[in-house]
């Protein structure tokens, strides 16, 4: 059994550890608040974008071309990894790595490729000798639209001049602080949502300068969107795994201090108890 020394150094070490882990909870919930408000920002604009696009689809046919929807055969299939820089925050890297490799077993692609963003998806595929073609790490805890924008513009030009048949994004979707859900979706070739003017109602849109020349603007700029909105879902999802990750080392950290109270007061309550009988035997062997 540990002595008394042995077991407040013991209390001393989980009591510290205890400070840091409440302090990167309230760090990481101050961040989770900035970061799910650009969140609740964006989507609306992204759900709108959408519905545009939806209708520009629908009014223009299937007549329409565009380097960024034409269906391709052949060429290596990319994968946008978003993960984190850093650990500690519960299962949020596993998962989306996970998921990650559990959709390209599932979809067979043989010729894969990898953009990862992040430090901690970069070293993972690495060591397991998975092609990377790019990556992209230190992107800060509140990224803006200019740092995705970068980024999707050069998903765009490698997409455009390496002749990938297919990109897909793996991201971590928000839902709250405590419920993530990892996530894979194909970003390129778009496939816009096409619906029709019933879909509507009866208004009718004049466009300038025409329909074609609008999708043409909107399409890039879809991308753009795209990833934005989950680049700003990986990041509250990081925030929010790190936040209920380090509260539950706090609560651990505190129950692992009473333990170790309930064994210090046993081991003092033993000692007295040992120190009494050892002067109780001693004056009873004076007489």
């Amino acid at each position: 059994m540990p002595g008394m020394r042995d077991i407040k150094r013991r209390i001393r070490s989980v009591r510290n550890t205890q400070q840091i882990t409440k302090a990167m909870k309230m760090v990481a919930a101050a961040k989770l608040r900035k970061a799910q408000a650009n969140l609740l920002s964006a989507r609306p604009y992204t759900s709108r974008l959408v519905s545009v696009m939806g209708r520009l689809a629908g009014a223009i046919g299937e007549d329409y071309t565009h380097p960024l929807i034409e269906e391709r055969d052949g060429g290596k299939v990319i994968y946008v990894v978003l993960a984190a820089d850093r650990g500690l925050c519960g299962g949020y890297n596993h998962n989306i790595i996970r998921k990650t490799e559990e959709t390209l077993r599932a979809d067979g692609h043989e010729d894969v490729a990898l953009v990862t963003v992040g430090r901690r998806g970069k070293e993972y595929f690495r060591r397991r000798n998975y092609e990377i073609f790019e990556d992209y790490v230190d992107l800060g805890d509140i990224p803006d639209f200019i740092q995705a924008r970068e980024l999707a513009r050069e998903i765009m030009r490698m997409y455009n001049e390496e002749a990938f048949s297919k990109v897909k994004l793996a991201y971590t979707s928000f839902r709250s602080a405590i419920s993530q859900e990892p996530t894979v979706v194909q970003l390129l070739p778009i496939k816009p949502p096409v619906k029709s003017e019933e879909d509507y109602g009866n208004v009718d849109y004049i466009y300038e300068p025409s329909e074609s020349k609008v999708l043409d603007a909107l399409l890039p700029r879809y991308v753009e969107t795209l990833v934005y909105r989950a680049v700003l879902e990986a990041k509250a999802s990081e925030h929010g795994a790190r936040m209920t990750a380090m509260g539950n080392a706090t609560d651990n950290a505190e129950e692992m201090i009473d333990k170790l109270t309930l064994s210090f007061n046993r081991a003092r309550q033993a000692a007295i108890t040992r120190e009494i009988s050892e002067i109780v035997g001693g004056a009873a062997a004076l007489d």
